[in-house]
Order: C-alpha cells, then sequence, then structure tokens
C-alpha cells in the first residue's frame, strides 16, 4: 500500500483534527499557523494535517471552468481529492494515530476552501468547515450550493476586506458571494461563522486559517 503523504502539526493524540489541504506556499506556513493558533486557543489539544495536493486549480475545483487569471483553466478533480481524503488519508492517520471517536474538520484556503465548502454537500464525515478566503466567486458555485443541502453542522467563513476591490470583476464579486453563502448557511440552521480581516486575499493567511480553527475549538 502506498503511503500517504501528510505532515501532522499539535497533539498527535487529540479528538478534534484539522485536514488542511495545502501546496508549497501553505506548507512554508503550517509551523506559523500551528503557533497561532496555540496562542488563540492557549493548548494543543488539535491536531492539523497537511495534506499536499499536486495540482491546485485542477484537485480542488469540483467542475471545470474558464481561466479567471493567467492561462490556466480550473479542472474537476474534487471528487477524487475528497474520495482521497476519506478513503486513504482518514484511515491512514487513525492507522498511524489512532484516537477513539476522533473529530474531522476540513479546512482550507482559496481554492482549498472553496473545496472545503463543496465537500460538506457531499459528506457528512467532518464535524466542521473552515473556508478562509474561500473562492466562492468561482463559475455557478452560489447556483450549487443554493440548490444543495449542506451536511456539516459548523461553517466559519472569512474575507479579507479588500478582496471584493479586486481590479479582476469576477474576483471582485466574492464579497457578493461570501455573504450569500452565509445568509445561505443561517437559513439552513447551520451554526456558523463570517469574519472579516484586513488586507487583500494574499495577506496573513496562516493568522486567518488559526483563527478559523480557534473559532471551532470554541475560543471564539
Amino acid at each position: 500500500m502506498e503511503k500517504e503523504n501528510f505532515v501532522l502539526f499539535g497533539g498527535r493524540g487529540s479528538k478534534r483534527l484539522f485536514i488542511q489541504p495545502v501546496d508549497e506556499h501553505d506548507m512554508e506556513l503550517m509551523n506559523s499557523e500551528a503557533a497561532a493558533l496555540q496562542k488563540l486557543v492557549g493548548h494543543t489539544d488539535w491536531c492539523i494535517a497537511a495534506v499536499p495536493v499536486d495540482d491546485w486549480n485542477r484537485d480542488l475545483t469540483p467542475w471545470e471552468a474558464e481561466p479567471v487569471f493567467g492561462k490556466q483553466g480550473f479542472g474537476d478533480g474534487a471528487a477524487q481529492t475528497l474520495d482521497r481524503l476519506i478513503r486513504r488519508v482518514i484511515p491512514a492517520i487513525e492507522r498511524e494515530h489512532p484516537v477513539p471517536d476522533r473529530q474531522y474538520i476540513l479546512c482550507g484556503y482559496s481554492l482549498a476552501g472553496l473545496f472545503a465548502l463543496w465537500a460538506a454537500y457531499q459528506t457528512d464525515r467532518f464535524a466542521g468547515i473552515v473556508a478562509a478566503s474561500p473562492s466562492v466567486w468561482y463559475r455557478d458555485w452560489l447556483t450549487y450550493a443554493g440548490g444543495h443541502d449542506i451536511r456539516t453542522p459548523r461553517v466559519y467563513l472569512s474575507l479579507g476586506d479588500r478582496e471584493e476591490k479586486a481590479r479582476n470583476p469576477v474576483m471582485a464579486s466574492v464579497g457578493h458571494a461570501i455573504r450569500a453563502q452565509y445568509r445561505m448557511l443561517a437559513e439552513a440552521g447551520i451554526h456558523s461563522q463570517l469574519d472579516w480581516n484586513p488586507g487583500n486575499h494574499f495577506a496573513d493567511s496562516d493568522r486567518r486559517m488559526a483563527r478559523g480553527m480557534a473559532w471551532i475549538c470554541g475560543a471564539q
């Protein structure tokens, strides 16, 4: 059996484990993210599993879409990635660090945040979702979310206060989209939170992720 690729941060015996798909930039920030989370909650009774993805634009998006910036479009690899997390990554974590009745929370930043939201409509495997600066500007996302039932009880959303001021009109729609997403969650009776952070999309992603995880932990 091929060994699954993930890196754990925090208390490996914790009953609360965050799964976070990451790229190389995210991985470089994982130590500071974990430190920020520890500072917010005051303990390490949590664990983060950083799971590298091979192709950010392909592996984290649920259906194909045209490019929004640059020349690379988006794929339909989200279903395969979710299957990998549920059928391979989580069992591998349980084999290496077994904890009875562990809760898994799916987390992500940017397209990984969109992936986490999308996954919440596919499965009840996750006890919560953290979607920091999620790419809810994605083509047809609001139509999809409005036509399906979400299957996780807790959802954290956040956005930078300058993200909706982007020059790209598609990406600038993210402010409207995140508000609409939050309304959908409220109307569905989901325990949810929408936080606004200072800065654009690229500011303080590690601290924004930690803030969402802290909310799940009950510190905020």
